[in-house]
């Protein structure tokens, strides 16, 4: 889906997303990234693979939090394989504590900067979830912006900022607040799940896509989905229902799953 005569100029493929594990393939500029490294390196290995991309060929590793399945992988891709790895302060030292035998060199960034990273320009945006300093990424190269938005409890007018002029998001889809009450679940992780920092139901997802949906936007992946507090359908119906009101159902949808690769999209 690139523009019309342009070629492509960034492409995106989540290697995984949910509880068991995140990561997420951007290139472009002839800049090749993951975001977060939730997975081993195996794993990362071989979703790579099925890209024609070896992990060799990553220039840097960028990391929205220090839960651990966004970033369990950290310690093998710095040991052997000296990628980079970005962060800012605090997540940086929750990462080292988080992942056994870190001892990385790292490269920090300050939480709503803007800096280079290769040939793309990386915007980190400050989220409300229960970390050290979680954040939200925008990726761009001179035609196309890819917004990161994954763990987030609570939409914020910063957020909406950042992702309003976005071509293709990565959208936190977490659960059905429904499916959440009856899941069985103690009452404290229910609360903390649907608190100001936890995860986005569908609802508040559909709100924040309908505050932001602008005439730039492309594609939008469905991301975080919770496996016993969610369905695919039940995201995807949230979601389609804001496109229908605003006319917008050219705009593509594609699921993500934590034990496979997404589509690849390019723009």
């Amino acid at each position: 889906m690139g523009r019309s005569g342009e070629g492509i100029s960034v492409e995106v493929c989540v290697l995984a997303s949910g509880s068991a594990g995140n990561c997420i393939y951007v290139s472009g500029a002839g800049t090749r990234l993951l975001i977060d490294a939730g997975l081993s390196l195996r794993e990362i290995t071989a979703r790579l693979r099925q890209l024609d991309v070896a992990v060799d060929s990553i220039q840097a590793v960028l990391f929205t939090h220090d839960h651990l399945d966004h970033c369990s992988g950290a310690g093998v891709l710095w040991r052997r394989h000296a990628l980079p790895l970005f962060a800012n302060e605090g997540t940086a030292a929750g990462i080292e504590l988080a992942v056994k035998g870190l001892q990385a060199e790292w490269n920090i960034f300050e939480t709503g900067s803007a800096f280079p990273v290769g040939g793309l320009a990386v915007e980190a945006f400050s989220v409300s979830h229960d970390a050290a300093d979680a954040v939200g990424f925008v990726i761009a190269d001179d035609r196309a912006r890819i917004g990161i938005v994954t763990d987030l409890g609570m939409v914020t007018t910063l957020v909406q900022r950042k992702l309003a002029s976005c071509d293709l998001l990565v959208l936190e889809t977490n659960h059905d607040v429904e499916m959440l009450r009856q899941s069985g679940r103690p009452w404290s992780l229910i609360q903390r799940i649907q608190g100001r920092q936890g995860h986005l139901s569908n609802e508040d997802a559909a709100v924040l896509l309908e505050n932001v949906l602008g005439p730039r936007l492309q594609a939008i992946f469905l991301a975080h989905l919770s496996e016993q507090c969610n369905a695919p359908h039940l995201a995807e119906r949230a979601v389609r229902e804001v496109l229908r009101r605003a006319g917008r159902e050219d705009i593509r949808l594609e699921h993500t799953r934590p034990d496979a690769i997404s589509a690849r999209i390019e723009l």
